[in-house]
């Protein structure tokens, strides 16, 4: 049995729902929404490439190492972009949440705390993870500081690690959180989700 099974997980109007070929039409759309294909440091799909995004996020989850979602406006279904649990490693109880992005109408919205307040709730109190870690381009800082946000802590940078989608070589910034560490993460989140946004 898979350590990462199907599971809908849904709170303050999102939802995560296993990413399905279904999704094809939704996560093109998103994607168009600022054509996020075009920033160099992102995994989205190009709108040509997107049903292949989908088949390849399912073999990887047949594979064990990658199991992805759609995430969803719940009243509407409407795809807002999608996410990830993957490197998954079941004998140390670790996994990675990555392959995250959204349509530019939900950035900077309560959509991304959200998502990553279920991902790593259902990691820590579901699945009994030890740690979650997150990886990113060492030259996508947004992503550095909302990693850095969840209470994640920088363990270092692996030099000439990946391709980006331009062929030049990335170096990426690796984060973790550790389950003790997880009760101070979660209340912080809550936090900031309840807090007003200006």
């Amino acid at each position: 049995m898979a350590f990462v099974q199907p599971v809908n997980l849904s709170a303050r109007g999102i939802e995560l729902v296993p990413l399905a070929l279904d999704h094809e039409a939704g996560l093109r759309a998103a994607a168009a929404d600022g054509e996020l294909w075009n920033i160099r440091v992102t995994s989205v799909p190009e709108p040509e490439n997107t049903r292949r995004y989908i088949e390849d996020a399912l073999r990887m989850r047949e594979e064990g190492s990658r199991f992805a979602f759609a995430v969803t406006d719940k009243a509407t279904g409407t795809v807002l972009g999608s996410t990830s649990y993957h490197d998954i490693v079941p004998a140390v109880r670790r996994v990675e949440i990555g392959w995250t992005w959204y349509a530019r109408r939900c950035q900077r919205t309560h959509i991304n705390t959200t998502a990553k307040l279920l991902l790593l709730t259902h990691a820590f109190e579901t699945l009994g993870c030890h740690v979650v870690g997150w990886r990113t381009d060492n030259f996508n800082h947004a992503s550095q500081k909302a990693i850095e946000r969840l209470g994640a802590r920088k363990d270092g940078v692996i030099r000439g690690h990946a391709l980006r989608r331009d062929g030049t070589i990335r170096d990426t910034v690796m984060y973790s959180l550790r389950s003790g560490e997880w009760p101070e993460a979660k209340a912080q989140l809550l936090y900031l989700l309840d807090k007003p946004r200006s």
